[in-house]
């Protein structure tokens, strides 16, 4: 999820798109399948996204997904460029929805595609997650504008950083959506499972004899401390752990990122999750093979969830995929995503489908 993660107000919103049906008709004649490029403007910063309206009857309502990226400069489509990674999650998920009949947005955040660094360009340290928020509510808006949407069956999905994106958005945006599909979600503060995934390498190494168990448990002790320091606002020493260690540490704690992360980490997803409101459909997928998000990690969020009240297909387990959706070992090239993975989003979104 992030690894090796780039850093990467109310929010006016200005839409420049025309509307391709009217509303409150009879039902008659087709319209035919649309993608259209979207911009709005929030905060001064002009934001670029996508918009697909499915094949529907004139005048018809219908259910809006507005898809949310994961971490680090992922655009509209779910890929960095420059990265090796073009999996095209959120495109191929948007294809999907189209196949059910639900319109999607989604839209390159700050630092990725089209939107770029916007007002961040001069100074990109000062952005912190509430920009992020503020960016993805107004794209929520503008999608919830568009003539063709029932208003009573706009949902949010997310993958990775992204589902907990959007939890902080059905928290923030009128309507509240109807449901929530969290694929693969930040389930914990930030510098948790980063801890968690770090103590995970160290582990591995121990066990192919690459490195000692003294080694592994004082780079796993010097990491904590040093994310202890990061909390409580006192300076970070990162000298004498491994280099990749002190990077990733010094990457995530110190300079351009420091502020994006204390404001990430500050957000603990079960707590967010008990607000949701009851009666909101959400999934959450959890691949096996995922080691970000490991099933170990994922209970308290469910537990969570169930407490609020929310209903639909809940928990899915999916064996065998990763992080990205895809079988464990897939390369990052243009994969569809795992058929389990497709049949679970399907489930979730069955009562939104006007076809089949």
């Amino acid at each position: 999820m992030r690894m090796m993660r780039c850093a990467v107000g109310a929010a006016v919103v200005g839409l420049a798109l025309s509307a391709c049906s009217s509303s409150g008709r009879t039902p008659s004649g087709p319209v035919g399948a649309t993608q259209k490029d979207v911009s709005f403007v929030v905060d001064g910063t002009a934001t670029y996204g996508t918009l697909e309206v499915p094949r529907h009857h004139r005048g018809q309502r219908l259910a809006a997904a507005l898809l949310v990226a994961g971490s680090g400069p992922t655009d509209r489509n779910g890929d960095q460029a420059g990265a090796g990674n073009q999996r095209h999650t959120l495109q191929t998920i948007a294809g999907v929805l189209d196949q059910l009949g639900v319109i999607s947005l989604r839209f390159d955040k700050y630092f990725s595609g089209k939107t770029g660094f916007g007002r961040y360009a001069g100074d990109p340290s000062k952005i912190t997650l509430s920009a992020f928020i503020d960016q993805a509510d107004a794209a929520y808006d503008l999608l919830r504008r568009q003539p063709d949407v029932d208003l009573g069956q706009l949902t949010v999905v997310g993958h990775s950083e992204g589902g907990m994106y959007a939890l902080l958005i059905a928290e923030s945006v009128t309507p509240h959506p109807a449901g929530l599909a969290l694929l693969e979600p930040q389930d914990d503060r930030d510098l948790n499972l980063i801890q968690l995934q770090t103590d995970e390498q160290l582990n591995a190494a121990v066990a192919n004899g690459t490195l000692s168990a003294d080694a592994a448990r004082q780079n796993a002790a010097t990491m904590q401390q040093a994310i202890s320091d990061f909390r409580a606002g006192q300076p970070v020493d990162t000298s004498g752990l491994l280099p990749g260690i002190a990077t990733l540490l010094n990457s995530l704690l110190t300079g351009t990122n420091a502020n994006y992360t204390r404001t990430d980490d500050a957000v603990d997803p079960p707590a967010v999750a008990a607000k949701l409101m009851a009666g909101t459909r959400v999934l959450v997928t959890d691949g096996t093979s995922d080691p970000n998000i490991p099933p170990s990690t994922i209970g308290p969020l469910v537990q969570s969830l169930t407490a609020a009240g929310t209903t639909g297909p809940g928990l899915r387990t999916l064996s065998g995929l990763n992080h990205y959706l895809h079988p464990a070992g897939t390369p990052d090239t243009d994969a569809p995503i795992a058929p389990a993975a497709v049949d679970a989003i399907k489930q979730w979104a069955q009562p939104y489908a006007t076809k089949q």
